[in-house]
């Protein structure tokens, strides 16, 4: 294993490296140079960094609980820093100081919807979590039911999740890459894929853990550096800045009040709805629970996670204003050098600007740097996410009924990260050209319309049967999924009808209900022995959730 390790290490360092050095002239943004070395040399730094992090954490990946949970010794610091580094995608960086600066104030409001599922998180669940829970949320979902059924249906959700956002996060790594690098978008993607199997596969949660510590270090280091630079300009004066970035954009006043972005109420409080619950359903965010020693250290890993998330969002929020000055009056980011045209690279490349603008190319190349970082430990975490559903819930729990091996459930977990790995580079490639957002959507969807609701209900309600579960997770899926599909989004941007079958782009107010209505429908319904057994069942699980009394390496708290 080692020696398989070693190579699998130097040949992954060697591609990149080779294929990095090997690009031709960039594009947009460096048009001006031949290479951007400053950010090739940060690039190739952090992959060998991560490659030597990956072959460390080899040698302790021993076991099941060492693969998908790091052997639940990570402490709640450091998962912490990991679930903003997970939380923190491109998007965060790229997409949202985008939306500052062309929309200002609603921006900030659609960060705050980003945020606003932590609370719940923290209040509500992280405690339970770690107490009824040992590698992957459906441990808790079919803590009490019936284990087959219900951890077949997590696991579906859950792959669902994964997928739709492995395709956005593996798109905007391919353009992010082949505009910074000048790569191929097919290399791009190959590149990426490899360098993400290579992580799960041979580190499992313990490289991947410290990839996204590092990678959310970098991540505040470098927007913080860029945004005191750019404050800088302004004496540090928030009224000032203001005053002088209303004046100018084109909206002015209307930049610092609310409404503009989704003016109709109701895909507003849908998108809200998505974006705090979805949160809260995500399978790479709730597996991290599962890494810390105890219920007390869970709790810290989410104010933690918290902080370092609130403060990166105020620094974007900083640096969206700041550039609508400093980006949006230099004709040299411009196409055909003209103030208020397109900006070089697209508007997702606003950050980039704004770094080279304040900090030249030395800046440049560290927050290129940066946000593949950032691409790379997000995707690296849905493999392993989406790899224990298929391990550790299918096949050790339905298929085996329990009685898999370590050796090959960790094998089969290897397997099927390859597998992801091979599924989202084709994906990446075949949706290149595609409006990517609604996958976003979909996934924020899926995951507070399927998996929130029979997680929650799980936790906190005696009287859910495994016939209301499934009914309940099955239909937030499926009509999370429809909606999508029916909404403009899909229906109009992707299939090129004529007009949407359903008025709204969000879908989470109407899947949520319906998936709630359901399990409690139907849970009421059944008076099968089995879900009377069930709910008598509640009383041990409560008192589990509430005391962690013979929890997995959990102490009372």
């Amino acid at each position: 294993m080692r020696r398989m390790t070693q190579l699998a290490n130097a040949a992954g360092l060697f591609i990149f490296c080779a294929l990095a050095y090997a690009g031709p002239p960039v594009e947009g943004v460096m048009e001006k140079q031949a290479t951007n070395w400053h950010a090739i040399i940060m690039f190739c730094a952090f992959v060998a960094l991560s490659m030597g992090i990956t072959y460390w954490a080899s040698n302790r990946t021993k076991s099941t609980a060492d693969f998908y949970t790091a052997g639940g010794g990570i402490t709640g610091f450091q998962n912490g820093l990991a679930i903003a580094g997970d939380y923190m995608s491109a998007a965060t960086l790229l997409g949202l100081t985008a939306l500052v600066y062309s929309k200002g104030f609603d921006g900030y409001l659609y960060m705050l919807s980003f945020f606003a599922g932590w609370p719940i998180i923290l209040f509500l669940m992280a405690e339970r979590l770690r107490n009824l829970g040992r590698f992957t949320f459906s441990d808790i979902t079919a803590f009490r039911l019936d284990q087959g059924k219900v951890r077949t249906m997590a696991a579906i959700s859950s792959l669902t999740v994964v997928c739709f956002y492995l395709i956005a996060q593996m798109v905007g790594a391919g353009q992010l890459i082949k505009l910074l690098f000048g790569l191929d978008y097919n290399i791009a993607i190959i590149g990426v894929g490899i360098l993400m199997m290579v992580y799960v596969t041979f580190g499992g949660m313990v490289a991947t853990t410290w990839v996204q510590i590092i990678k959310a270090c970098m991540l505040l280091f470098g927007g913080t550096l860029a945004m005191l630079l750019a404050f800088s300009q302004f004496g540090f004066s928030f009224h000032t800045l203001v005053e002088k970035a209303t004046s100018i954009h084109a909206l002015g006043f209307k930049l610092m009040t609310p409404g503009g972005l989704l003016s109709n109420p109701i895909n507003a409080i849908s998108l809200g709805l998505g974006l705090m619950f979805g949160t809260a359903g995500l399978p790479h965010i709730l597996m991290r629970f599962f890494t810390v020693t105890d219920a007390k250290e869970a709790r810290k890993s989410v104010l933690y996670a918290s902080g370092f998330v609130a403060y990166f969002f105020n620094v974007i929020f900083l640096m969206g204003l700041c550039a609508i000055l400093i980006v949006g009056q230099n004709p040299d980011f411009f196409e055909g050098g003209t103030i208020g045209g397109k900006l070089i690279g697209g508007g997702n490349m606003v950050a980039m600007h704004l770094a080279k603008a304040v900090g030249g190319d030395m800046l440049l190349g560290f927050m290129a740097a940066v946000a593949f970082a950032t691409i790379l430990a997000v995707v690296s975490g849905l493999a392993l996410a989406g790899a224990s559903a298929i391990s550790h819930d299918l096949y050790a729990n339905v298929f085996k009924k329990g009685k898999a091996t370590e050796a090959s459930e960790i094998r089969v977990s290897r397997i099927a990260t390859i597998c992801l790995g091979v599924v989202a580079i084709i994906l990446g490639i075949l949706f290149e050209k595609q409006n990517v957002a609604f996958m976003v959507g979909l996934a924020f969807g899926v995951a507070a319309a399927a998996n929130f609701p029979v997680l929650i209900l799980s936790m906190f309600w005696r009287g859910l049967t495994t016939r209301g579960a499934l009914f309940g997770g099955y239909g937030g899926l499926f009509s999370a999924v429809t909606f999508v599909v029916l909404s403009k989004s899909v229906w109009v941007d992707v299939l090129a009808n004529p007009a949407p079958l359903f008025p709204y782009t969000q879908p989470a107010l109407f899947a949520m209900p319906i998936a709630f209505l359901l399990a409690f429908i139907v849970s009421k319904s059944d008076s099968s022995v089995r879900a009377k057994s069930e709910i008598a069942a509640f009383e041990d699980q409560y008192i589990r959730g509430q005391t962690g009394f013979g929890a997995s390496g959990a102490s009372k708290h």
